[in-house]
């Protein structure tokens, strides 16, 4: 702790208090509220479970439900059937690794506790670095200290928060993404590209964070034109690019390599226990070793596409359902939430957009003071890219999972309410000018000052602008109801 400033500090012990407040509620709401019986993969416990490990799926149960069910058989038993191959690599790998370091508990613990217990605590882990990687990034992009700090520490009261505790890829891809950014940000392309190419083996829209790297080129290559010759500047992009691409793709390219070789290629079948060999037959799972599937015989055989498209049945306009509104009303608030946002950028730096943030502003806006926090021209890039996941995850996804696809994919999604609260909220409306003495803040009698902006907003409710309450009720509502619905099977996902 040393070696960390105040702001740092301050976001490590929110962080780490609230990922233990997660993990204490979602195990109370499991207690105290019956699990609803959804129609969701439930793959048999082959181990016997003795009294431990009831005690384990007790406390950590709630962070098991939905598609983390699919991380933890991955982790445990590999990618035995075809719909596995939705999940990514990544996390399961993580899991086996955190399993590992427990080894010494697995004569007290099953294989199946073992891995609830490492995903509470590479969760955990996970989650409070994604928030000191978002403080990071936020100091060099926004040039803003208070707004860097504002955001991480609505990333701790994310209203995604339920799915960076739970066994979801989410934290471990927030935490790579937002590194991978601030490497970029310093100059450090080789890194960021690594980092990068690790977020894509987590999640497939890792790949979109590839524009980063390009955008980082072709800014590179414009302002060289004007001292360098051009064809060799215009050579070197051409090289950088191709090995951009190369790199952050390789992951996703292996993985469905490896589909190829397991699905589409004579071999011998993998030995598999008899109660999952049972399910795959009851439920219609197909195995390796069976009859070719159909997208083997593709020009591009790409088991991820054909796996969305049969089994989530994901692709344009296809959610579009009057059954499905209630799902849209889930995704309103964050699509608002990026919308507003875009607007906001766009009206203020038209010039900018428009040259797609490649080439300097006009002379005369030069001579204006350049401006600070979510409007900095840094920012152009990571609204390009919060936009697009919006437009796809909006067209092409199930709608009620765009706020864990964005609030774990884009710091947009913090910056932008940051901005809101330190714009237009009296309490936090100051000029980040230094460091100066903060103004004395009247406390009730044995009662101390919250010391975060965002407890002395919650400490001063009364006095909070209508903008500032919307923004806290929407973080603090989602992150509660997320809780309590996801945890139990209910339909939060």
């Amino acid at each position: 702790m040393g070696l960390l400033d105040p702001s740092q500090k301050e976001v490590l012990r929110f962080a780490v208090n609230c990922r233990i407040l997660t993990l204490v509620l979602q195990a109370l709401f499991n207690l105290i509220i019956p699990d609803h019986h959804a129609d969701a993969f439930s793959p048999p416990r082959l181990a016997p479970s003795g009294s431990v490990d009831q005690l384990v799926e007790g406390l950590l149960g709630g962070l098991s439900r939905w598609d983390a069910e699919h991380f933890l058989f991955i982790a445990e038993h590999g990618y035995l059937y075809e719909h596995n191959f939705a999940f990514f690599p990544g996390f399961p790998l993580a899991l086996r690794m955190g399993t590992e370091l427990l080894r010494p508990l697995q004569g007290l613990l099953s294989q199946r506790s073992c891995l609830l217990v490492s995903v509470a605590l590479l969760n955990l882990l996970f989650s409070v670095l994604a928030a000191v990687a978002l403080h990071d990034l936020g100091c060099l992009v926004l040039h803003c200290p208070r707004q860097a700090l504002c955001a991480a520490l609505l990333f701790c009261l994310s209203p995604a928060n339920v799915f960076l505790a739970a066994g979801y890829s989410e934290a471990l891809f927030a935490f790579l993404t937002f590194s991978a950014m601030g490497q970029l940000e310093r100059g450090r392309c080789w890194a960021s590209g690594l980092l990068f190419a690790l977020a894509a083996g987590v999640r497939s829209n890792g790949l979109v964070s590839l524009g980063f790297l390009l955008h980082s080129q072709c800014r590179g290559f414009c302002s060289s034109l004007a001292v360098l010759s051009p064809w060799k500047q215009l050579l070197k992009l051409m090289a950088s690019a191709c090995l951009s691409v190369l790199i952050v793709s390789l992951p996703f390219a292996l993985f469905q390599y490896g589909a190829y070789i397991q699905f589409c290629s004579p071999g011998s079948a993998p030995s598999i226990p008899e109660p999952l060999l049972q399910l795959a037959a009851d439920k219609g799972y197909r195995l390796a070793g069976e009859n070719a599937p159909p997208w083997c015989s593709w020009d591009l055989p790409l088991i991820y596409n054909y796996i969305q498209d049969v089994y989530w049945n994901v692709g344009l306009l296809r959610y579009y359902e009057l059954r499905q509104v209630p799902n849209f009303l889930l995704a309103t608030p964050v699509t608002v939430l990026v919308v507003w946002a875009t607007w906001t950028y766009v009206t203020t730096h038209p010039w900018l957009c428009l040259t797609l943030g490649l080439q300097r502003t006009k002379d005369r806006e030069n001579l204006e003071k350049p401006h600070r926090g979510f409007l900095s021209r840094k920012v152009f890039v990571y609204l390009v890219h919060a936009a697009a996941l919006l437009v796809f995850g909006g067209l092409c996804m199930h709608v009620q999972v765009l706020t864990r696809f964005l609030g774990s994919s884009t710091p947009v999604m913090y910056w932008f309410p940051a901005h809101l609260l330190q714009e237009q909220e009296p309490l936090l409306r100051c000029v980040d000018a230094g460091p100066r003495k903060a103004p004395e803040q009247k406390s009730p009698p044995g009662q101390k000052a919250p010391r975060n902006c965002l407890m002395k907003l919650l400490y001063n409710w009364k006095s909070c602008s209508p903008v500032t309450r919307c923004i806290l009720v929407y973080f603090l509502t989602y992150w509660l109801l997320g809780l309590i619905l996801h945890c139990n099977f209910l339909p939060w996902t």
